[in-house]
């Protein structure tokens, strides 16, 4: 029932919305299961000023978009999330916070794939050390696309595939040739351990790797071509 509720609420939006799809969403409560849908351009969940609001344990939430110059601002609170967004497109804009208040996101299963050129993603998990055991996954293939990750957590399981191949680019200093990643994962690896796998093929490059704690924090990393600028550091 939750689900349907949540599937009207969206038709009402999509009904008073005069230039795109614009879904804004305030949710609270357990066992949340929701899946978006938006093909086109310029649609928007949430937006900068107007997050959409997801607060509940147990929650699966997934978004695909199809299109140019879509946004997404969303804010997840919960301790257990499991999600799939997926972006074809270009000139995207994502922005996810998970965990604002520091006390949520404890375990996330999250897969994000986009195919397209110049998106920028920004994704804040686990805001002090709470994203504990997940395992996240990025995978962008197309030009000028710009990654910004921080996962805050312990025994998290990270991997990012990047495909900047066409790049020419020749300074990085403002992160418009896109690659630009950064992963902290500060919490104790414990016996599990933080893992770190990077691939990318070429693009503005720095990428920043920061891991911290007890036992077995791994990097395994690939890296070809243009302006990189890498900085990796482990602490036991």
């Amino acid at each position: 029932m939750r689900s349907l509720w949540i599937v009207m609420i969206m038709l009402t939006m999509f009904g008073f919305s005069a230039a795109a799809n614009e879904i804004y969403i305030n949710q609270v409560g357990d066992s949340l299961d929701l899946d978006i849908v938006q093909d086109g351009q310029d649609n928007q969940f949430g937006d900068s000023t107007t997050d959409a609001s997801l607060t509940g344990n147990d929650m699966t939430f997934s978004i695909t978009q199809t299109g140019s110059y879509n946004d997404i601002a969303a804010v997840i609170n919960g301790n257990s999330y499991t999600g799939t967004w997926a972006f074809t497109g270009d000139y995207n804009t994502v922005a996810l916070t998970c965990d604002s208040t520091g006390t949520n996101c404890e375990n996330i299963t999250l897969n994000i794939t986009t195919t397209g050129d110049t998106n920028d993603y920004t994704f804040a998990i686990g805001g002090t050390a709470d994203a504990d055991g997940s395992t996240i996954a990025f995978t962008v293939t197309g030009d000028n696309n710009i990654v910004d990750t921080t996962v805050d957590g312990k025994s998290v399981a990270l991997s990012v595939t990047v495909d900047n191949s066409a790049s020419l680019a020749t300074t990085s200093a403002n992160s418009d040739e896109g690659n630009k990643i950064t992963i902290n994962s500060s919490g104790n690896g414990d016996t599990v351990g933080n893992a770190v796998t990077l691939d990318i093929t070429g693009g503005g490059s720095t990428y920043d790797v920061t891991q911290s704690g007890i036992y077995d924090n791994t990097v395994d990393a690939t890296f070809n071509g243009d302006s990189q600028d890498v900085d990796i550091t482990q602490s036991d």
